[in-house]
């Protein structure tokens, strides 16, 4: 059975399968998916920035290679493209994370604003050049540090979501820049406490949770960042239940920028390895979010369900019944519930509006 896993660049090692194509601006493909890797294309990774790949663990199964022409006929013929994602080149990615470093170590510097400003720019670009509805953050890792990577992909996150939920392309820009700042407050918490392995004291804690009140009080004294911005960096931990913190508000008291960041912060933080919790695999992730209805807004967290793609036309998934099966289509509405087409029997299998269907999951 094959395994796709998300392995940085640095553990890699030689003879691993990588499972993705490394493609140039211009389109060239730099390394093919499949190849085996050895020295020299670990050293190339490293040095054109790249920090993780997709890798290919376990045995080829022969059924791939016996799928009967009528199957593959019936996959090409109900294929239908995913909706575009968002690309960074390697030259924004390397502008993105010196970038986000910057802004953290030097939270006092003149250039503060321009530089928010510039990284949420280049975000932004990147949106708009792929005219991108979807997300797969996967390809949007452009650190090895948690921190920065983090708030990279909470921003481009929450600028995908607060797209698709109709927002102007000025109030998307500020949520980039919001994502982007929204745990800056976290460069006035010690180090030894930000990567704690074990379980934090409830002073420790406390003082967690004073970040996003550090963090606004870092962009007000700029003076040059908005009040939206600055409050969704204020909110992003408020819960529409008023179970959150620091100020403990509620529904309609949270803004907008605030629900629109919680939603991404939260999935990025389940998906995502730390030294005290293991990462939740996407899709448990997801189901963790669709049961958060009484801590995140329920439109945001439908734009966001609507901006993710779990399962990639093309990929390859093992269903409940035991047979393995080819994405050929995915659903908006059911983003855990694709159309396939099992490999051995060549059936279709619409997991989204098929009732007889309904008793088949992707495992």
């Amino acid at each position: 059975m094959i395994k796709r896993t998300f392995v940085r660049t640095r553990e890699l090692k030689i003879g691993m399968i990588i499972d993705q194509s490394l493609i140039d601006r211009t389109g060239r493909i730099l390394i093919a998916r499949g190849t085996p890797l050895d020295e020299y294309l670990i050293d190339s990774l490293l040095k054109l920035g790249v920090t993780s790949v997709y890798i290919r663990e376990g045995e080829e199964d022969p059924e791939d290679e016996n799928i009967s022409p009528q199957t593959l006929e019936t996959i090409e013929k109900l294929k239908v493209p995913d909706r575009a994602k968002v690309k960074l080149s390697e030259s924004v990615k390397k502008r993105v994370s010196e970038g986000i470093q910057y802004l953290f170590n030097n939270t006092s510097s003149d250039t503060f604003t321009d530089t928010a400003n510039n990284i949420a720019h280049d975000l932004m670009k990147a949106i708009s050049d792929n005219d991108a509805i979807a997300i797969d953050i996967g390809t949007l890792k452009v650190s090895d540090e948690y921190t920065f990577k983090h708030s990279v992909d909470v921003a481009t996150m929450a600028m995908i979501i607060a797209r698709k939920h109709g927002m102007s392309e000025k109030e998307v820009q500020e949520i980039g820049i919001s994502g982007l700042l929204h745990d800056v407050g976290k460069s006035q918490i010690p180090n030894e406490i930000l990567n704690k392995a074990g379980r934090l004291t409830e002073e420790e804690f406390a003082l967690m949770k004073q970040h996003s009140l550090f963090g606004f009080k870092i962009l007000k004294e700029k003076g040059s960042i908005s009040q939206s911005i600055s409050l969704g960096v204020l909110q992003h931990h408020e819960k529409i239940n008023g179970q959150g913190y620091p100020l403990g508000l509620s529904g309609d008291q949270i803004t907008p920028y605030a629900k629109v960041l919680s939603v991404a912060d939260v999935y990025d933080a389940l998906v995502t390895e730390r030294p005290y919790k293991k990462a939740f695999s996407q899709n448990d992730a997801i189901e963790i979010i669709m049961s958060m209805t009484t801590d995140l807004d329920i439109s945001i967290m439908e734009s966001f369900l609507g901006s993710i793609i779990l399962y990639p036309v093309g990929y390859t998934v093992q269903l409940s019944n035991g047979e393995r099966a080819r994405v050929v289509e995915n659903s908006t509405e059911y983003i855990l519930r694709p159309k396939v087409v099992g490999l051995k029997s060549g059936k279709v299998y619409d997991l989204a509006k098929d009732l007889s269907c309904a008793n088949i999951v992707i495992q």
